[in-house]
């Protein structure tokens, strides 16, 4: 008989810990129990990617009745009703956030509606006041984005504010250059809200292929964007408020909604910025990064290794430094991505459970970015495989035949970046509608190893955007 209550003690109820959680019950045979502190989901589900690509879905029509009478149709331009949309996606949610619940139950995981922290290498406190042992525990709290250390920051809203406002703002500045901050500046824009975006650096997207992010901006430009590079707040503040007054008050929230105490309240917010702008707006998003859920867990006491911004530190195998911790997902800053935290619980499972031990593999993995064009990316970009080797770089922009055909000034990119030395395909770069669908597919072949002339071979699918990525056949530039 054990000595423990469990076998797994799983903190953290987003697709990671719940993978893990039920793997090891339903497959290994283990006793397992979960604790979550708000959503079953995490916030891919209920504050991410789900969410976030539902909105992005309803943004994408607004500019289909233009393109539609093009093509003959007689369509009207329309209202975006919110309340009902925004009603729409809360059943969705609430939905899957009971499919999680019930994956969980179907496996025998016991679950607790609570917060916990760490009171030993093998104990675990729960905020109701219960107390349970397990010979392993797995830490995948996920992680939460933060605002900037600037007075009044709490007057801006950050990205899990977006999916509980009840009616949207006429006009918004979005303050960051990353993904997130540049999805929402599509989705919002799409959804008839005036946008602004300030970001600090020269390009938005950093990290990403140069040519690719540098045709992302400008369409976000063409579209009606108002992006400002190399800008950022000095400060802010009520409209109706001294300025630089602190508004520590309690935020009304009758205007946006949510249960989120920081959210906004009614009433303008004036900015003003690096380059002497001052201006009015009806909200303030910062997307300006994210921090791991670490806090008040106990684990420095433990002797476990957090990194500067509050990672845990893992080895190959998502173990601490307490052997019987592990931690995977967000919580560890590796690769922060769904689809990763479940590989990453999938291998913990195989490693600690299943006697087979499976470091975790973060090389080559597809992601997507869902602005407007998307884009899709596997592997180096241009700039970082020069650093590395010497390269050739096969790419092409071309208007594609559906917007073309009803004269809209998009343009799509597909681009190569292949080994001189062995011929293999490094990176893969796609900007156009449906990016991210291509690239899980290129994703396979680059994963595998395959060469420019293993592309060369495979015969196009045409009339198709995709097809250039096997009919490019001389480099535009070698380095």
């Amino acid at each position: 008989m054990s000595d423990f209550d469990y076998d797994l003690f799983v903190i953290g109820g987003g697709s990671g810990g719940v993978r893990a959680a039920r793997v090891a019950a339903g497959e290994a045979g283990a006793k397992v129990a979960l604790a979550e502190m708000d959503r079953y989901g995490g916030t891919c589900v209920i504050r991410g990617c789900v969410p976030k690509k539902l909105m992005v879905f309803a943004s994408e029509y607004s500019h289909m009745p233009a393109e539609a009478r093009a093509y003959g149709w007689d369509i009207a331009d329309g209202a975006f009703d919110w309340a009902r949309f925004h009603t729409q996606m809360k059943t969705e949610l609430d939905r899957l956030e009971g499919v999680y619940r019930k994956l969980l139950s179907g496996s025998d995981v016991e679950s607790f509606d609570a917060r916990a922290r760490l009171k030993d290498a093998h104990t675990v406190e729960l905020s109701n006041g219960e107390v349970k042992t397990a010979k392993h525990i797995l830490i995948a709290s996920g992680g939460r984005p933060v605002r900037p250390d600037m007075q009044n920051a709490h007057l801006g809203m950050v990205s899990d504010d977006l999916f509980h406002m009840e009616t949207l703002p006429r006009s918004i500045l979005i303050v960051g250059g990353g993904y997130i901050a540049c999805e929402f500046a599509c989705i919002l824009h799409g959804l008839g809200v005036e946008v602004t975006q300030y970001y600090r650096g020269a390009q938005i997207l950093r990290g990403f292929d140069e040519e690719a992010r540098g045709l992302i901006a400008d369409a976000m430009k063409e579209r009606g964007i108002d992006l400002h590079t190399g800008t950022n707040i000095v400060e802010m503040h009520r409209a109706d408020s001294p300025e630089g007054q602190d508004m520590d008050q309690p935020v009304e929230l009758s205007q946006f909604g949510g249960s989120h105490e920081d959210a906004p309240g009614s009433g303008p917010i004036r900015v003003k910025a690096t380059n002497g702008n001052i201006r009015d707006f009806d909200a303030v998003l910062f997307a300006t990064g994210r921090a791991p859920n670490t806090a008040d867990m106990g684990l420095e006491e433990l002797g476990i290794g957090l990194t500067r911004n509050g990672a845990i530190e893992v080895d190959d195998y998502s173990q601490t430094k307490v052997p019987s911790v592990y931690a995977i997902g967000d919580v560890t800053d590796r690769v922060n991505l769904t689809p990763v935290a479940i590989r990453e619980g999938m291998a913990f499972v195989e490693t600690v459970f299943k006697g087979n031990p499976t470091p975790v593999d973060h090389e080559l993995i597809p992601s997507a970015v869902f602005t407007q064009p998307e884009m899709g990316t596997v592997g180096l970009s241009e700039e970082a495989a020069r650093d590395q080797e010497e390269i050739e770089v096969y790419c092409t922009s071309f208007r594609p035949m559906q917007t073309a055909f009803a004269d809209k000034p998009d343009r799509v990119l597909m681009k190569l970046i292949v080994s001189k030395a062995t011929r293999k395909v490094l990176g893969c770069h796609i900007v156009a509608p449906g990016a991210g669908e291509m690239i899980q597919l290129a994703g396979i072949a680059i994963k595998m190893g395959a060469t420019k002339e293993d592309f060369d071979r495979t015969v196009a699918v045409h009339p198709t955007m995709s097809e250039e990525i096997v009919t490019m056949r001389n480099p535009m530039r070698s380095a």
